[in-house]
């Protein structure tokens, strides 16, 4: 199994990459997803309620995400709080996940936001960015519905995009069309299936030399 973490800053298309990886047969996992399923979970509620207090709830117990993102964004020991109630239960999740895959010689993309700036780039054997120039993520998310001043306050909680090409086994550019996007999934799918191929083979030769 070759494990890849595929990550990109808010706006420029990592949900759009992973589908079409997922597309041309690679195993895809969106923590994003992750996140989403643990903050409906009583014990994952009560930990934020202890760290931002009840005003971030609803009368019913549910979670504001909204009064949460207006918080954590402009107070970044908080998000980084926050993150680290959050983060081991996500990749307990992978690793559950993964435990009852049976995908030895499979590729498997998991989306990570976070990947350089939790420094979990080591939890992966290749990494992936997909990048767009901010004013393009600008302008998705605001046709999205997604106010300018509350993206530009997420770009700027993230790593510059540049400094994550830099560190990325293999780089996507999402300014074009989808065509265009799906025509490096393609090239950089085929070199992934060759590494998971040879990481397999290289794997059943330790264990027959044992």
């Amino acid at each position: 199994m070759l494990l890849v973490g595929l990550t990109g800053n808010y706006g420029m298309g990592k949900s759009t990459v992973l589908s079409l990886f997922e597309k041309l047969g690679a195993i895809t996992l969106d923590t994003d997803d992750i996140v989403k399923s643990l903050l409906v979970e009583k014990n994952v509620l009560e930990k934020i309620r202890g760290l931002l207090g009840d005003n971030v709830f609803e009368r019913d117990g549910s979670l504001n995400k909204k009064k949460v993102a207006e918080i954590v964004f402009k107070n970044e020991k908080l998000r980084k709080l926050l993150e680290n109630i959050l983060h081991p239960l996500v990749f307990e999740r992978i690793q559950f996940f993964l435990d009852k895959m049976n995908g030895k010689d499979k590729v498997v993309i998991i989306g990570v936001p976070l990947l350089y700036e939790r420094k979990y780039e080591d939890r992966f054997d290749r990494t992936m960015t997909v990048h767009a120039e901010e004013e393009n993520a600008l302008n998705r998310l605001e046709k999205k519905g997604v106010a300018s001043e509350d993206a530009i306050l997420r770009l700027k909680s993230q790593l510059p995009i540049a400094e994550k090409i830099k560190r990325s086994d293999f780089v996507i550019d999402n300014n074009g069309t989808i065509g265009e996007t799906m025509a490096q999934v393609e090239i950089i799918y085929k070199k992934l299936l060759k590494l998971s191929q040879a990481k397999h083979e290289a794997s059943m030769q330790g264990k027959i030399l044992d």
